[in-house]
């Protein structure tokens, strides 16, 4: 199947309303995505890990975001910040509908949480947390990113960076004001704080170079890794430094910290999963 050959099947499933044949096509599409059959070139072979850590239904939802946007849905001026938006609100249109088809969509979501969690743990920028026993639950919104792919991305490489703490979806869902969020699970942690210094020496150990204190932003040519302060990482009582929530995104020129990477969804088949790509 040719990288045209394979768009073209995404976007007739989404145009079909993902009846029962098309759920299942998805699901091979997952399967040989997560044995590495099928290439996204979004990703390095580690991300692409990565984004299968996140489980089956992320690894759906990431192909179903990476499909082109249809003309009639994108009317703003190229460019522009409502043209965004307005690929925001059509992929999250179409991940709706997906998982309202395979049963993993929460309405109310907000309220849902608070019947099923109890009060909400914390609650930063982008996220709501929930006590889950040995894990936590999280509602994950758009503020940061807008585009559901770019918080899918997110997702993805944060599984890829820190699997420690890796993310994993479990569903989709809006909240009772209709704001769209992405449901996730992590394992709890137990730990103190770290200092600012053992931070930066922890995150330079992973080959980031400090591009701006006042954010806590770090960069390599590739990678975005922003939000790294005493709240999101964690030392546990044997000394392992613990990320549990960051800023990350595939450093593109856009975002002016030194990115050489373009975005691609261009994909490939593979005969073997053994084979070298």
């Amino acid at each position: 199947m040719t990288n045209n050959e394979f768009w073209s099947s995404v976007s007739a499933i989404i145009s079909n309303g993902f009846n029962n044949e098309d759920l299942v096509k998805l699901e091979n599409y997952a399967e040989q995505f997560i044995n590495r059959q099928l290439l996204f070139e979004r990703y390095t072979q580690g991300e692409q890990y990565g984004c299968a850590e996140g489980g089956r239904l992320h690894v759906i939802v990431t192909i179903l975001a990476g499909a082109e946007t249809p003309a009639d849905k994108l009317t703003a001026p190229r460019g522009s910040f409502k043209r965004e938006c307005q690929r925001a609100e059509a992929q999250a249109a179409v991940l709706e509908s997906w998982a309202k088809a395979a049963g993993c969509w929460v309405d109310d979501i907000d309220v849902a949480f608070e019947k099923s969690f109890g009060k909400q743990l914390a609650e930063g920028g982008e996220a709501h947390v929930y006590d889950n026993g040995t894990t936590i639950v999280k509602r994950i919104g758009l503020d940061y990113y807008i585009l559901p792919e770019l918080a899918l991305d997110r997702i993805t490489l944060h599984n890829t960076l820190f699997p420690e703490t890796k993310l994993v979806v479990l569903g989709l869902g809006r909240t009772s004001d209709g704001n769209f969020q992405i449901i996730v699970q992590q394992t709890f942690i137990h730990g103190t704080s770290l200092t600012d210094e053992e931070i930066c020496n922890y995150v330079e150990s992973l080959g980031f170079k400090l591009i701006n204190p006042r954010n806590w932003t770090y960069a390599t040519s590739s990678i975005y890794l922003s939000d790294m302060h005493n709240e999101n990482l964690i030392k546990s009582p044997g000394g392992n430094v613990f990320v549990i929530d960051c800023d990350v995104r595939i450093n593109t020129p856009e975002l002016k910290c030194n990115g050489t990477r373009q975005l691609t969804n261009h994909v490939r088949f593979i005969e073997s999963a053994f084979e070298n790509p």
